[in-house]
């Protein structure tokens, strides 16, 4: 049926629960933006991704999500229930798949749900869209809802603008943990939320720091969550003790903010297939992204416009098999040399725009 624009005066846009996601569906959001430019576009996530929309310039507001979607977790749904309620949408998109996205934006009573038919709740829904019968890029598949919905797509490009305050934020941190303001620094991120799997060998991560230190006289600055702290603190261990001293660890010790001001000011990124790849590539930084186990038709790190990324891969018969631990010898990642991945990071460098 055909939806009249102008009756939309605030458009909810529910987003996706996990960071690498919720940067792939940075397009939609334009897509959203262009169809209802007159509406007030709200995106509702949780805490730990929220600020992915305050640097969002399509996103008017930011609602943070407290409910897990746990049955149990009564208190946080009735107050994610009146937050929703307060705003007065007209309508809501569903970018994640879930049953509990869609009854609680029900419960809100949004008069409008769109999103894909999918978890058995077709009824709760008042627009369900099929899903593909294929498999896409991520940032297709939310691309396909909305065009589903009878909207236009446009670029495929993630936008984020880092604003002042991050930036001097991420200067403050990196002076902190040792940075010389007039060297340049790369940085890595060596952890993955999904398992094992996903992780380049710590000491290939660790020798490509020396080398660079070395070889370019360049920092390091070693980024990730607090659950990605223990691999950080082992990299910056195995580091050769004549470059560890260049080598700066900030992982969990940064606001989604100040990361992507440290990207922001970083000469080049490197980055197995996690969150902080994702908002690298929508930050703009040259990035060298690892794939192993995963599928990088469907998670390569998106580019802003005029940014470049690099996908480095070994194609071994065994991948991509999605697993989180490895019950060969990890050769999708072992067989990545340290040589190919430092002649992508030299050649990333010396081409920063």
């Amino acid at each position: 049926r055909v939806v009249m624009t102008t009756a939309i005066e605030r458009l909810l846009v529910v987003s996706p629960n996990w960071l690498g996601d919720a940067v792939m569906a940075l397009p939609a959001v334009g897509d959203l933006r262009r169809a209802f430019p007159a509406a007030r576009l709200i995106v509702a996530a949780r805490k730990a991704i929220s600020d992915l929309f305050t640097m969002s310039p399509l996103v008017d507001d930011v609602l943070v999500l407290q409910w897990s979607g746990r049955v149990w977790a009564r208190r946080s749904r009735r107050a994610d229930i009146e937050a929703l309620r307060a705003l007065h949408a007209d309508a809501t998109v569903l970018l994640p798949n879930s049953f509990a996205s869609a009854w609680l934006v029900r419960r809100a009573a949004i008069p409008e749900r769109w999103g894909y038919a999918a978890d058995m709740r077709q009824r709760l829904l008042s627009r369900a869209v099929a899903r593909p019968a294929i498999r896409v890029h991520q940032a297709e598949y939310y691309r396909r809802l909305i065009r589903g919905l009878g909207f236009d797509n446009g670029a495929p490009d993630p936008e984020l603008v880092v604003p002042a305050r991050a930036i001097e934020q991420a200067r403050a941190s990196l002076r902190q943990g040792g940075w010389i303001e007039d060297r340049p620094f790369v940085v890595m991120a060596p952890g993955a939320a999904y398992g094992g799997a996903k992780r380049w060998p710590a000491p290939h991560f660790a020798e490509v720091a020396a080398r660079l230190v070395r070889d370019h006289d360049v920092q390091c600055v070693l980024i990730g969550s607090t659950a990605d702290a223990t691999t950080t603190r082992w990299v910056r261990s195995l580091v050769a003790d004549d470059a560890r001293e260049a080598v700066i660890d900030l992982a969990g010790s940064t606001t989604l903010e100040t990361l992507a001001g440290v990207l922001s000011l970083a000469r080049a990124c490197l980055s197995n297939d996690s969150g902080a790849m994702h908002v690298a590539g929508a930050v703009g930084v040259p990035l060298a992204a690892l794939f192993g186990p995963t599928r990088e038709r469907e998670t390569a790190p998106l580019s802003r416009r005029g940014g470049r990324v690099e996908l480095l891969i070994s194609h071994v018969w065994c991948r991509p098999c999605m697993l989180r631990e490895c019950p060969l010898d990890h050769r999708c990642m072992t067989r990545l040399s340290t040589e190919r991945v430092l002649a992508t990071m030299a050649d990333l460098m010396a081409n920063r725009q």
